[in-house]
């Protein structure tokens, strides 16, 4: 079954997010962000989110701000450096977070996505990611028991989607975007075109039978995270 094609964002996420629900996120930084879906889930009243990203933006932009509204209450991410009101809330104590190294929250949700309930992984053992998990050793390696994840709604972000919903991602903007398409119960997908006809099958990242809902980007602003430039060197001639 095809996808609904929405008018807008706010259209995409009415009526697919409620108090309390979990919610992944692609993007890697501020790269491949669906930042047009993340704005419309901000100017809802929903809060009590668990939100399972590789990392929560910067101060600002991305999922930083669903912060800013005080709607997230845990977060499972790889990597959260970048933004400090994140800090302030988790060591304050109001927000949860579970750290997850970067290769195990992807298969985390590449596991949620294929069906598979959990898996043993070496990425862990004697460390605190360790704590209160189920440990096995196999062929003398010690690993430990990780849960696949299934997200309620998955918020993407496509450089191209056809009206049957399959995704084409652009260089490193694809990043997470496949993994968490396939591990929402709901996905809902941002694109930059939706292009007349189909994708070639050969170009095909995300088959449209994991989108439910789908809408052309109409912010397409790219933030940058970090810019690093290098001086010109003045050539004499």
């Amino acid at each position: 079954m095809p996808p609904r094609i929405m008018v807008s964002a706010a259209a995409a996420i009415a009526g697919a997010v409620a108090d309390g629900m979990t919610v992944a996120v692609g993007g890697f930084g501020l790269s491949g962000i669906p930042g047009n879906l993340i704005a419309a889930l901000r100017d809802t009243d929903v809060h009590n989110l668990t939100i399972v990203s590789n990392n929560m933006g910067v101060d600002g932009l991305g999922l930083g701000l669903l912060l800013e509204r005080g709607q997230v209450r845990k977060v499972l991410a790889s990597y959260v450096g970048e933004n400090k009101l994140f800090a302030e809330q988790y060591l304050s104590g109001a927000l949860e977070v579970e750290f997850v190294p970067q290769g195990t929250l992807a298969e985390r949700l590449r596991a949620g996505g294929a069906g598979i309930p959990a898996f043993y992984t070496p990425t862990g053992v004697g460390t605190p990611i360790a704590e209160g998990k189920e440990e096995q050793t196999f062929d003398g390696v010690r690993a430990i028991l990780e849960r696949g994840i299934v997200a309620d709604v998955s918020l993407v972000r496509a450089h191209q989607a056809d009206a049957a919903g399959n995704l084409r991602y652009r260089l490193t903007a694809r990043n997470f975007n496949p993994l968490v398409a396939t591990a929402g119960r709901l996905t809902i997908v941002e694109a930059e075109e939706i292009i007349d006809g189909y994708l070639d099958p050969d170009d095909i990242h995300t088959p449209g039978i994991f989108v439910q809902r789908l809408v052309r980007v109409e912010d397409s602003t790219k933030n940058i995270e970090q810019r690093t430039v290098r001086s010109r060197t003045r050539t004499v001639v």
